[in-house]
């Protein structure tokens, strides 16, 4: 009955006999020759195999030789190797059989437990675990990108995505911008000055018969998915291909064997073509064949999302500056009227589309009048500003016709009716006139905030006079009139200057009015930049500002010290050069510098180069140190400047040493580009003829 009951047990058994050397078997069970698919022959023949084709640690070893010695039961895993070659893991449990007298063991018995379906529950467990952690990881390492891809300012960023990838997930990363060839990229701005020879593909033009140029393949959209380079492939000299293999080279050197030397190359994609490339080496060489699935696919999302990025900033880089140079199109430049001192100041607001409908004019309309407006019309948008550039039209029209404001308003509103401007628009129209020395204004309003007059510290605001919206008139507009003296202030704005979200238009115009009644510059530019310095530093809105002052006999022996600072935006063309020449003869005029031959000359040449060297609108400032005029230009262009002997074989190239020579200068990075600075002493060099 044991036998048999042995013979018909499912569990694998042998019986190995205790009293010879390596414990031969000497009997297995039924079940043992399914399992195994041997006899007990071919049993005996493989028992030796054992231990060799597992190769146990020296303590699985000791343990069972001990155990064997002290005639204890003993369990060990093994891995056999059934009669077809494939593995069969199992636990054995060896157990002792003494013999029928009660004396020394007679036999052992080894059963075996079938361990092939708990370790492919186990391998099928730790899979899914490593397929998990490797999903968590690859969502890690976007949120990662996304983070960093969120400050798009920051000249870094690409930069510091290729070093997350590094980190995590391939040996070495780098990211090239296409902007008329190649270029290393840390950040995503778009470089507008060149770089250093050979920094850029396509200096050199490329040779066509050196085989394919595969990067260029996915920069002309030729190629939609991800290439391999060989490192120490032949392309083509100034192809896309060699250049990028040479960039690569430079950082990996000899860091990878000559059959890991290969990179991969994925397009950034943008709406309608290929922006760059993002090129890497794996960890363990081999290109593109030896990327793991989720590195392949995380690498893919991040060129991706880095392309969309890319193209989304340029896009609204592009729209940026093209609505900036149509809003300051449609406004004058900086006014010079006889005899009055005059200062205007615009700037959009920086966090919509940089245009809307916020203008001011003025107006030389005959040589003893002059005409000033400043208008608001409602929006931040394309149709706002086509809307004012209409009515801005209309006004000068009327005004060179009448020199009375009720009057011109009126006809405005005739016509804005007829020509159906989508926009409601409010505005202050005025107008200056001159018998003999003293000056009469005129203005009427129409739904605008009113003017400011300041006169000895004390301010009144101009609100008489009012008006509905333009377009909405009906009835007859008025006009009041103020008799100026010398020394008087009109100060013209719009409600960007005022208004905050924590402040309404009530509280804003005290508070203008309070800071306009401190002031103690005796000229325009001084009145409009203290107003500036206190209200404007937080602006929500745009804002558009024009100061008038009627100049006095006592401004040269009274002259007040004022903030002793000047700005200026100019847009970056030729006519900004000679505007800033003007504007440093006047500041030094009116804070008594007598000599402003140098710092003419110096203002001059950078905002040349500015202008010539440099991208966006170009901002000047000018600060009375007390010892030297100190004079700031800030451009869009972070490339320092250079000194040079000139440029060969045409004029120019000589404006860094020219600066030199008549002052102390440096450069620092800004936020915006770079920021240039000069410092003239006066009468630290000889004056430079005019």
């Amino acid at each position: 009955m044991r036998d048999r009951a042995l013979r018909a047990t499912s569990v694998p058994i042998a019986l190995l006999d205790a009293t010879e050397s390596g414990l031969p078997v000497v009997w297995v069970n039924d079940a043992f020759e399914r399992v195994t698919g041997y006899g007990l022959d071919e049993a005996q023949r493989r028992h030796a195999d054992v231990l060799r084709d597992n190769a146990l640690p020296p303590a699985d070893v000791e343990r069972l030789r001990t155990a064997v010695h002290a005639q204890e039961a003993v369990v060990q895993t093994l891995t056999l190797r059934r009669a077809d070659g494939s593995p069969f893991a199992c636990r054995v449990t060896l157990s002792p059989v003494p013999a029928s007298d009660g004396g020394s063991l007679s036999h052992w018995v080894a059963a075996l437990q079938d361990l092939t379906e708990q370790l492919s529950h186990d391998a099928e467990q730790a899979a899914l675990v490593e397929a998990e952690r490797r999903e968590r990881r690859s969502l890690g390492l976007i949120a990662q990108v996304s983070d960093l891809l969120m400050d798009v300012d920051d000249p870094h960023a690409l930069r510091e995505i290729a070093a997350v990838l590094r980190r995590s997930v391939v040996g070495w990363a780098a990211f090239y911008l296409n902007d008329g060839g190649l270029r290393v990229a840390d950040g995503i701005d778009v470089p507008h000055a060149p770089t250093g020879k050979g920094s850029r593909h396509g200096e050199v033009p490329a040779a066509g018969d050196a085989g394919p140029d595969l990067v260029q393949g996915l920069l002309d959209g030729e190629l939609d998915r991800p290439v391999e380079l060989e490192l120490d492939g032949t392309y083509g000299p100034g192809s896309a291909s060699a250049w990028l293999v040479h960039q690569a080279g430079l950082v990996l050197g000899d860091a990878a064997s000559p059959a890991d030397h290969r990179v991969a190359v994925f397009p950034l994609t943008g709406r309608r073509r290929v922006l760059g490339v993002l090129a890497v080496h794996p960890h363990e060489g081999g290109g593109l064949r030896d990327l793991e699935p989720s590195v392949r696919t995380v690498l893919e999302l991040t060129a991706r999302r880095v392309g969309m990025v890319i193209d989304n900033a340029r896009l609204y880089d592009r729209e940026h500056r093209l609505a900036e140079t149509l809003q300051r199109a449609m406004l004058p430049e900086q006014a010079e009227v006889d005899g009055l001192d005059v200062w205007t100041y615009y700037a959009p607001n920086s966090e919509n589309a940089q245009v809307g409908g916020d203008w001011y004019d003025v107006l030389q309309v005959s040589p003893d009048v002059v005409g000033v407006v400043i208008g608001d019309v409602v929006g931040h948008d394309v149709e706002a500003a086509a809307a004012m550039g209409q009515l801005r039209s209309v006004v000068r029209s009327y005004m060179f016709d009448l020199t009375t404001p009720g009057p011109v308003l009126e006809r405005v509103d005739q016509l804005v009716a007829g020509m159906r401007v989508p926009r409601p628009a409010g505005l202050v129209l005025s107008t200056l006139a001159r018998t003999d020395d003293t000056w009469r204004l005129e203005y009427s309003r129409a739904g605008h905030l009113p003017a400011l007059h300041v006169r000895g510290g004390t301010v009144t605001q101009l609100d008489a006079s009012g008006g509905p919206l333009i377009g909405f008139g009906g009835a007859p507009r008025t006009t009041e009139s103020v008799d100026l003296d010398p020394g008087d202030v009109i100060v013209y704005y719009t409600d960007g200057l005022i208004e905050r979200r924590d402040r309404g238009l009530r509280e804003g115009l005290a508070a203008l009015s309070a800071v306009a009644a401190a002031v103690t510059a005796r000229d325009a530019a001084g009145v409009g930049e203290e107003l500036l310095s206190r209200l404007a530093d937080h602006r929500e809105d745009d804002v558009a500002v024009v100061v008038v002052r009627v100049p006095s006999p006592l401004d040269t022996s009274a002259r007040a010290r004022s903030p002793r600072r000047r700005r200026w935006s100019l847009p970056s063309e030729a006519a900004s050069i000679g505007r800033a020449r003007h504007a440093v003869v006047r500041t030094c005029h009116a804070w008594g510098i007598e000599d402003s031959a140098n710092a003419e000359l110096v203002v001059s040449e950078l905002v040349a180069n500015a202008v010539l060297h440099g991208f966006g609108h170009v901002s000047l400032q000018l600060y009375d140190t007390g010892d030297g005029l100190r004079i700031e230009v800030e451009d869009g262009n972070p490339a320092p400047p250079v000194t040079t002997d000139g440029h060969p074989g045409r004029v120019g190239g000589f404006g860094m040493q020219i600066v030199e020579r008549l002052a102390d200068w440096g450069w620092r990075q800004s936020r915006g580009g770079k920021l240039v600075w000069a410092k003239v002493r006066p009468g630290s060099l000889p004056s430079v003829p005019r």
